[in-house]
């Protein structure tokens, strides 16, 4: 039997609860045992005093695994540090569905952001809650997860809120 294709499942995470019920959604339902969970994290766009930090506005973070999320001196480069519920879900889905746990940090405008990363790392698929933001106010800040299923080259899927 063929060896399974390596599989890329990107969730948007900014830790809101309704990220994180997207990201509870991906690995209930999509992401199976070897496959790679990329959490993609869209900071606002600063001005950074570090070297690094200036380097990645542009290309994003590299890909930093699972071990180095829980590691403050770690994150603390990067700007912020996940909270704890996330990893938690995170870890917990590691251990028991064995995959692998990445994450990619973007600064800027979070719609284009998220198509840049599906083509950039590449992911097969994205995950993404939704707000459920009025009409009159979708209307006036736009919609991420719609600007992401119309202009996105993999499937999209939205996690609606309740």
């Amino acid at each position: 039997m063929p060896e399974a294709e390596e599989r890329r499942v990107g969730v948007a995470v900014d830790f809101s609860p309704c990220s994180k019920k997207a990201l509870n959604w991906a690995i209930e339902n999509i992401v199976r045992k070897e496959d790679n969970l990329i959490l993609v994290v869209i900071r606002p766009e600063g001005h950074y005093e570090e070297g690094e930090m200036q380097l990645w506005e542009t290309t994003g973070s590299p890909l930093i695994p699972l071990a180095e999320l829980s590691e403050p001196n770690v994150m603390k480069k990067y700007g912020f540090v996940p909270d704890a519920e996330t990893l938690d879900i995170v870890n917990t889905a590691a251990r028991q569905k064995e995959i692998f746990v990445l994450m990619k940090i973007y600064w800027g405008d979070a719609r284009e952001k998220l198509c840049e990363a599906v083509d950039d790392i590449p992911l097969d698929c994205i995950v993404l809650g939704n707000r459920g933001l009025g009409k009159i106010k979708r209307a006036i800040m736009g919609s991420v997860s719609n600007y992401v299923v119309n202009n996105a080259s993999c499937p999209v899927t939205v996690v609606k809120h309740d």
